[in-house]
Order: C-alpha cells, then structure tokens, then sequence
C-alpha cells in the first residue's frame, strides 16, 4: 500500500476485493461485477476553508492536494466508511447504528467491557460445573455461550438504526431509503461464526485469504436476527431517540478448535480471571478479537471487542 500524487485532478484508482479476484481466477465465465464501493478514508474535510484570502476558487484546495491512498484488496482493512448518496438534500439527520443494551440480557461483561463468549460447556457452566456464565442459579450479564447457542437466557447481541435525535418524535416512520435492508457482520472463523437469537446457523457469505468470514444478513430473507423496530410502541426499549428502522440480534458460536484446543489460546492469546458460580476468581485462558456490523444501505459501522474465554 502507498500513497498517490494528487496534484488536484480527480484520479481514479479501482481494484477488485480478494474475493472478487478469487471469482476471476475461476476462469469459468461467471464473474460478473454486481456491487461497487466509493470511499475517502485519507479525506480531512475540516480542511475546507471558506475564509481562504484568494477566494472561493481556494477553498478547496487543501482538500483537493491531500495524498490519495493507493487502493489495496484487503477487504477487512479498506473502505471502512462509504460513500453514500441520498436525493433528500434537505436532510438534518443522517441514520446510524447503537449498540443496545438496555434490557440485562445485551449488557456487555463490566470488566473488561466486553462481550464475553464462554467457548465450551464446562466454561458456561450449563454442565452443573461452576463455569462463568452464571453468578449462583442465575446467567452472568455479558457472557455469550459459545456452545449452548439455543439457551434463551444467554446475553445475544443487539445493534439498533435509526435517527437518534430529540427533535423527531420517535413515533414518526423513518424514511424507507434510511431503513437498512441488511447487514454485513464479519468475524475471524478461527474463533467463531454467527447465529440468530435461536440458535440458528446463518450461512457465511464467503471467508476470505484472512479467515474473516462475511455473513450478510438480509431484512428480505426474514430472518429471527433482524425485527422492525419502527413501530415499537415503548420508547425505553431503544437506544434509538428518534424514528428508527430495524435491529439486528446475534450470538456467537464458538469454532471447534477453540472448544476442544488449547493451540489457539496459547499462540494468540493470553491468561487472565474471571468470577465463578460461586463468585470466585478462577483463572481462564483468553482471545480478544472484533466484529464489525455494516450497514449495508448507510455503510455505517461498528467495532464490537468480543473476548473468547475457556477455563483452564
């Protein structure tokens, strides 16, 4: 990766993701680009100044002279906010995407604040063993179980859209072109895969040279991972103040390696502790990685920390 001289012309500098140039190396003909992405990362636009001495014709200029990053493939890395393009030209409010945790079961672990995914039945404690997930007979706030998917009581994960603002009564719809239609949730498949609140598997788009996998999870398929929060009568059950649109819930499931192998904690991650049923310090081994949820309609996006744990 490097850098493009920009002397103030528009350069245009396109690349094909990881995945695309893996659909072209097939050579069978089907490879066909559907889906494109603008993006200015480098782009400082506090750099406008409209008080510049030698007119508006400079104001601009600073902006226009800034090193344009070589385009680069790795899809984890690039193009972490799009551009998008809105016909309204008298919006005051753009959509954006809250992490929910306003009922007990999407609170994140206080500490280290973040979600904790207990990889296997002994570290859940869903065995009769005193694992982490529960504090007595009652779940633990924050610790995702990474084998008992289809335990309702466990902490999923919940991202609210909409517009958070005051000024717009959240009885009001939101426009439907600000509604997102789906989302893209990326995760590292040495650790873990996505599933709905149920339990269910969802099916990973691809997984790229990296191991992160690409789900997209999409308001038409229907599915028990996304509701329409729009007509949600209690204002206390978003993070959302204003109009909103749809919510997305997931659990983590936890990959094999990590439940039946020590080789992944050792080589990546480190030691810490965590309380116990009895609310005793025990020591466990531990992977701190990310999620990021996209959206697909607003590219918005949010980097959820997410601990893989497992009892020595």
């Amino acid at each position: 990766m490097g850098f493009l001289d920009n002397s103030g012309d528009i350069i245009l500098d396109v690349v094909l993701t990881d995945h695309g140039r893996k659909e072209l190396s097939k050579g069978d003909g089907s490879f066909k680009i559907t889906k494109f992405a603008l993006g200015d990362e480098e782009i400082d636009y506090s750099l406008y100044n409209h008080t510049h001495s030698s007119g508006s014709s400079y104001y601009d200029l600073e902006i226009l002279q800034t090193p344009i990053l070589e385009a680069f493939t790795d899809n984890a890395a690039s193009m972490k906010s799009k551009l998008v393009t809105y016909e309204d030209l008298e919006l005051l409010f753009l959509p954006i995407m809250k992490l929910n945790e306003v009922s007990p079961s999407n609170v994140r672990y206080a500490n280290p604040n973040t979600f904790i995914v207990a990889v296997d039945r002994f570290t859940e404690g869903t065995d009769g063993e005193n694992g982490i997930g529960f504090l007595g007979a009652n779940v633990r706030q924050g610790v995702v179980f990474g084998e008992s998917t289809q335990n309702d009581q466990a902490t999923t994960i919940k991202i609210d859209q909409g517009l958070d603002t005051t000024q717009i009564s959240y009885l009001n719809k939101l426009d439907p072109d600000m509604v997102e239609t789906g989302f893209i949730v990326q995760i590292d498949s040495r650790f873990g895969s996505i599933v709905d609140p149920q339990g269910n598997i969802l099916k990973e788009d691809y997984i790229d040279d990296d191991g992160i996998a690409y789900y997209s999870v999409l308001t038409a398929d229907e599915t028990a991972a996304i509701q329409d929060i729009s007509s949600k009568p209690n204002q206390s059950d978003s993070v959302i103040q204003g109009p909103r649109g749809v919510r997305l819930e997931f659990k983590i499931k936890a990959s094999l390696d990590l439940q039946t192998s020590n080789f992944l904690f050792e080589r990546l991650g480190g030691t810490s502790n965590l309380n116990n049923k009895s609310d005793v310090s025990t020591p466990v081994n531990h992977i701190d990685s990310i999620i990021r949820v996209s959206g697909m309609n607003s590219g918005y996006s949010l980097d959820l920390p997410v601990r893989f744990v497992k009892l020595q």
